[in-house]
């Protein structure tokens, strides 16, 4: 017995390791390589491991674990703020998408409540796969990755009911026993869901602070799987989805202390297990369906993709997004989905379907779900582009002359502070910035920022840069922060030039063309920080002041002796070590600078 589980572990272990690199090097990501490596040592091919409905069983473990995650990141204010998008969007692309889908099975034959099922089970799609592929891309926090959580939360709560009903359904009961059984089944979910959350708020805290008190982290480690697998269990027992339950345990865990500690904790098994998910469902494709009946499989798969596709854009339409958003959507939910191997199944043991049509059905959607990362990718590299491509360039704005004393070219992060002072203060500025989405986002905000190229002198002549005084440089990149300040010291030579350098080679660079005053970003705050941090050491306060003011004097004058190095790797390399000893020197010839002692307390410790 042990030694068939070691030979079972040893052959998804190789054939990951194998197989799964190779698509990742092909540039078709893991979820597609873990699908295939399933084929291959599945029944169907090799059959290595001839048990693929058992692994398949176990791995859902790793779709637990995945929303579990996911939860952790979800605090309740956010998913507050989500709920038009889970129960707009999300019952939009239901309706929309089982109608459709419903209406193809009924016209190929099918009986109407067997439609039903069919259609609905269908247009579900697979929220391991759909989150992988958007994780690999870090398109979670898109709009476009937002809504598909979305829509995905909410098909994992339609699908409850049902499920329920499938045997109300099947028993042609519904109008015989009347409502009662299935709001009985409504019922005893919503009595498990309040006890998840009632029992989640007044428990996993201290539980969760005991089992950090031990100081162990396998306890912690284990406390954590208990708590997912107990959730999961809940929400099964009472009919819902195992996920919902990881999901919503993970939602009670977002605004603990301990969240990082359980995600760090939990991550290994949730890669791990979500891989071998796959790869069960890769094993669990008939193949042989696929050899004995190729143009209707493959005809089937299309259709799914293509009918899917379309009604998932057209309700992504409907709820106002983009078409650029709704493509991305169109294409990424186009498969079918995990959820659908149980609702078909529970149809096929209720003699609602046939089991035939069950096989045939459970292929075609594995075969949707393993062409998903192909089409995503092909996708991502030819058509999203076109989208970019041919969307129209807002017009730059004309900004009108309001004698302002200060023009801020750039307002991000960095501008924004700036213009707040200056307001605060009723000092005139005009603001430009180039990209338009941030332009739209702080005039919500009630602030006055005018979209245009500060680079030209035509829109800087009309913003008045005749008569201000100064033009702060805040742009982030680069090359445009030196193409606006080469060209402002030639055309309006009169303005005092202050800029944000993001680095040492940037701030050289600014020198070179005459900026009159810069600041290197990360440098204050960095400054700053040190300085809390020696009088936390230990260091008397004025102490840890002149040591920060003494490196930054040093640090301003190796700048400047960098900057007659500049282009030089050579000399700049001698000069940096060169920097390095003389600050040692400094700070051991400077009597007002002492080093903390070895062991002495801190002043938090001292209080």
């Amino acid at each position: 017995m042990a030694t068939d589980l070691l030979y079972n572990v040893l052959i998804f272990l190789a054939a990951a390791v194998l197989i799964v690199p190779l698509f990742k090097r092909l540039g078709l990501g893991e979820v597609l390589g873990y699908l295939a490596a399933g084929v291959v040592i599945g029944p169907s091919v090799l059959a290595l491991v001839p048990d693929a409905e058992g692994v398949l069983q176990f791995s859902q473990v790793g779709i637990v674990l995945l929303l579990f995650v996911i939860g952790l990141e979800l605090k309740p204010a956010r998913l507050k703020v989500m709920r038009h998008a889970v129960f707009g969007f999300g019952s939009l692309q239901v309706a929309v998408t089982s109608t459709v889908l419903s209406l193809g099975g009924w016209w190929l034959g099918l009986a109407p409540a067997a439609a039903l099922v069919v259609g609905f089970s269908l247009g579900l799609c697979s929220t391991p796969l759909v989150l992988q592929l958007l994780g690999e891309r870090k398109e979670l926090q898109t709009r476009h990755g937002r809504n598909a959580f979305a829509l995905l939360l909410f098909q994992d709560l339609a699908a409850i009911p049902v499920l329920a009903a499938i045997p109300i359904l099947a028993a042609g009961s519904l109008l015989a026993d009347g409502a009662a059984p299935l709001l009985r089944e409504v019922a005893f979910a919503a009595a498990a869901f309040a006890v998840l959350i009632v029992g989640g708020r007044l428990l996993l805290r201290p539980l969760f602070r005991m089992a950090a008190g031990t100081a162990s982290r396998e306890v912690f480690a284990g406390t954590t799987l208990l708590v997912v697998i107990g959730a999961a269990l809940l929400m099964e027992l009472a009919g819902l989805s195992m996920a919902l339950g990881a999901f919503i345990a993970g939602v009670l865990l977002a605004d603990s202390e301990y969240r990082h500690n359980i995600e760090a904790d939990i991550e290994p098994y949730r890669g791990l297990l979500l891989g071998l998910f796959f790869m069960a469902v890769g094993m669990m494709a008939q193949i042989g369906l696929l050899a004995e009946q190729p143009l209707t499989i493959l005809g089937l798969t299309a259709g799914l993709l293509l009918l899917k596709g379309a009604s998932v854009l057209i309700a992504a339409r409907l709820y106002g997004t983009s078409w650029k958003e709704a493509s991305n959507l169109g294409v990424l939910l186009s498969q079918g989905g995990e959820f659908a191997f149980v609702l078909l199944t529970a149809a096929a043991a209720a003699a609602l379907l046939d089991a035939g049509l069950v096989q045939m059905l459970i292929l075609v959607i594995s075969l949707s779900m393993a062409t998903t990362p192909l089409l995503f990718l092909l996708h991502v590299r030819w058509l999203r582009p076109r989208f970019d491509a041919t969307k129209p360039r807002p017009a730059y704005d004309s900004p009108r002359d309001d004698s302002p004393r200060v023009i801020i070219a750039g307002f991000g992060r960095f501008g924004q502070i700036m213009g707040r002072v200056l307001q605060g203060l009723k000092i005139p500025y005009t603001v430009l910035d180039i990209n338009a989405d941030q332009v739209d986002f702080v005039r919500r905000y009630g602030n006055k920022v005018y979209f245009g190229d500060a680079s030209r002198s035509d829109l800087l002549r009309a913003a008045g840069a005749d008569k201000a005084r100064i033009l702060v440089i805040a742009v982030g990149d680069i090359e445009a922060s030196m193409r606006i300040a080469e060209r402002v010291r030639r055309q309006f030579p009169h303005l005092r030039l202050y800029a944000r350098a993001r680095n040492r080679y940037h701030a050289h660079r600014l020198m070179r063309a005459g900026i009159h005053r810069l600041i290197r970003e990360m440098l204050p705050s960095s400054l700053e920080l040190t300085r809390e941090l020696l009088i936390e050491l230990g260091l008397p306060q004025d102490q840890a002041q002149h040591t920060i003011d003494t490196f930054r004097e040093h640090d301003e004058r190796t700048l400047m002796r960098q900057l007659e190095v500049f282009g030089n790797e050579k000399q700049q390399i001698q000069t940096v070590q060169e920097a390095a000893r003389e600050l040692e020197a400094l700070y051991e010839a400077d009597e007002d600078i002492a080093t903390p002692a070895r062991g002495a307390p801190s002043q938090h410790e001292a209080r």
